[in-house]
């Protein structure tokens, strides 16, 4: 199992440390915990994997001590990711880098169905924190809340919800957390990305 440990101050396994400047809008794909647990097609099946066989996982304790709350702006955003099973962690998460609840951002639709263990899972939500006041100026404001769009690779989310968010936020300074690639008009955090 593939968990990362991280400390207050210093961010282990490889990490780079978090940006030294503020951001309006900050978007994250946690990569969440799931205790080794893998997917399986149904009886009989093999496994079909799990996050623990893809990238690192870090425990809700250890995404506490990022210190996000330093890189958010006074008036800024957090859309956050959450699994179905993560849900409750999320919004815990949320609330713990300083920044209040506010409502579900995006509802993908994945098209294609995983498997569960109460109903087929095909959906996943991008959650939408506020710090202060919702930042200004507003872009768009008929950004549609559901995304269909085909499941890719193990937990990489539809480009579309950072569009739509970069209509809604256009003059914002934007970072993304746990990124897997540089995108322009970001700044981009994690293991497999990382700067402008």
């Amino acid at each position: 199992m593939r968990r990362l440990r991280l400390r207050i101050g210093t961010v282990a396994g490889g990490f780079p440390a978090l940006p030294v400047r503020e951001f309006d809008i900050i978007y994250a794909d946690p990569p969440w915990d799931y205790k080794g647990q893998l997917q399986h097609a149904g009886p009989g099946s093999a496994d079909t994997g799990g996050a623990v066989r893809h990238y690192p996982t870090v425990t809700l304790s250890d995404l506490k001590t990022l210190d996000v709350k330093n890189i958010a702006a006074q008036d800024s955003l957090l859309f956050m990711w959450a699994t179905s099973p993560h849900l409750d962690q999320a919004i815990e998460l949320g609330k713990s880098w300083e920044f209040d609840w506010a409502t579900v951002a995006f509802v993908w639709d994945k098209i294609r169905v995983n498997p569960g263990f109460y109903t087929l899972s095909q959906c996943e939500l991008c959650l939408v924190f506020k710090r202060g006041r919702i930042p200004r100026p507003r872009g768009a404001r008929d950004v549609r809340q559901l995304v269909s769009a085909k499941r890719g690779l193990h937990s990489q989310k539809p480009e579309e919800v950072r569009k739509r968010i970069e209509r809604m936020f256009p003059e914002q300074r934007r970072v993304e957390l746990f990124a897997r690639h540089t995108v322009p008009g970001w700044y981009s955090w994690g293991l497999e990305a990382h700067g402008p």
